[in-house]
């Protein structure tokens, strides 16, 4: 039968083992739902951020157009630009195909496309935006829930603690035997240390809100008016 002492240890030991890991599960789950959340927003970024703006960029056509749109808009330059896409008949017709067409001239057709599209941007920048805003949110409090386990967890005190309960000591002696119980502990508590993920900023763009279709509607009309007079053959309803 086992002895009073021993029956004390065990109790101490499981509260203790039950308090740390029940913490630490909490910290490991929440990260991982962050990751989850990373990731979407990384597809969502390249599925309806990126296809909107495929979809503007093969109706500008020239670079030169494209760029003043980024200006306009404040979106950085780098964002899915790529001059092979943006000039190929095949995937702007690829691209555009399942888009209403409407409008009685070539030149309304043509706005009513583009138009259509960015208002689609704009939602898509906003719901995004917001993703964003709530995985900088939840990283902070993940930060914050490791500085509070760790407040309330010294790894290294509780293994000297289990380790004393156990009478690990009794049979050493020397600080050789010391220093070896110390460099283990440490080993452990750095494998067993919690880090909080990766920042937001290491794996997606920082988006700004970008301007409604309303507010900038003059500038890109005269961006939309150089493209179609570049574009005369061009017509939305040839797509189909």
């Amino acid at each position: 039968m086992l002895d009073l002492n021993t029956t004390l240890a065990f109790e101490v030991k499981k509260e203790l083992a039950d308090r740390y890991f029940g913490f630490r599960r909490i910290i490991e789950e929440d990260s991982n739902i962050y990751q989850k959340k990373l990731i979407a927003s990384a597809l969502e970024l390249e599925e309806k951020i990126g296809f909107d703006l495929v979809r503007l960029f093969v109706l500008l056509q020239g670079e030169d157009l494209i760029i003043e749109f980024f200006k306009v808009t404040g979106l950085d330059e780098a964002l899915f630009y790529d001059p092979y896409v943006s000039n190929s008949a095949t995937i702007r017709k690829r691209v555009l195909a399942t888009i209403p067409v409407h409008g009685l001239t070539r030149k309304r057709r043509f706005q009513n496309m583009f138009f259509d599209i960015y208002r689609e941007l704009e939602q898509h920048v906003t719901d995004y935006h917001q993703r964003v805003l709530e995985l900088l949110e939840d990283r902070e409090t993940i930060k914050s829930e490791i500085d509070l386990f760790y407040q309330k967890n010294d790894i290294g005190g509780i293994m000297l603690f289990l380790r004393g309960m156990d009478g690990a000591s009794s049979g050493s002696s020397g600080s050789m035997a010391g220093a070896i119980d110390s460099d283990s502990i440490i080993t452990m508590e750095e494998k067993m240390r919690l880090h909080p993920p990766q920042s937001v900023e290491k794996i997606l763009p920082i988006l700004a809100l970008i301007p409604t279709a309303k507010d900038i509607h003059n500038k890109l009309t005269t961006i939309l008016q150089a493209s179609l007079e570049r574009q005369p053959d061009f017509d939305p309803k040839k797509l189909g």
